[in-house]
């Protein structure tokens, strides 16, 4: 699938910047089954003795399906990982930003499912042409610890997600790098972190 030639350009430009941010190197993120492990328990879970609903079964008052925008999607998906990563990379908490990453990458490959075309434009091909430098630069970066490389990658992909928002006419959107920890039930500083810090007192 070919995308508008207008985005073809910035990932181009997008695509030199990131090589020259990381050295056009690339790293593999290492996924888990938990999902599946999860999928596993709840299908054996007995139901005998569950009540379902009145109506339920006979199908007089059926929900409506929920199809989420893509606003919704991003919203609820993307900007939340977009956010963790850099609070996690602030924080050189490595182990956790490499989890964000593939946090983010997956999200982004959950939209392409549910939402194959987008303004009439492959979202998947979109996805990789605009995104696919930044993402290999944040991979680098993360698993050689180089706070360095973390920031002037993320400071790529956060613009990335700028240039496609002008491309597809939401200009009001605009991302930045967070300057403030914007989940305050959750901890970013690595835990190896805090024991050192106990250990010099």
């Amino acid at each position: 699938m070919r995308i508008s030639p207008k985005d073809e350009a910035a990932a181009a430009r997008l695509r030199l910047r990131g090589r020259r941010a990381s050295g056009g190197t690339h790293a593999a993120l290492k996924r888990g089954a938990v999902a599946a492990t999860l999928g596993v328990c709840f299908m054996s879970l007995p139901t005998a003795g569950v009540v379902q609903p009145a109506g339920a079964s006979s199908g007089v008052h059926p929900q409506p399906d929920y199809h989420p925008s893509m606003g919704d999607l991003m919203t609820m998906a993307v900007q939340p990982r977009h956010i963790k990563l850099g609070l996690a990379g602030k924080q050189q908490n490595w182990i956790y930003a490499e989890y964000e990453l593939g946090e983010l990458r997956n999200a982004f490959n959950r939209i392409g499912r549910t939402i194959p075309r987008y303004q009439s434009i492959d979202f998947a091909a979109l996805a990789a042409s605009m995104l696919g430098e930044p993402l290999a630069a944040l991979g680098q970066a993360v698993s050689t610890r180089s706070a360095t490389q973390f920031d002037s990658a993320y400071a790529c992909l956060t613009e990335a997600c700028n240039i496609c928002h002008r491309n597809r006419n939401h200009a009001a959107i605009i991302i930045k790098v967070p300057d403030a920890e914007m989940f305050p039930d959750q901890e970013f500083t690595p835990p190896w972190s805090k024991s050192d810090e106990r250990s010099k007192r």
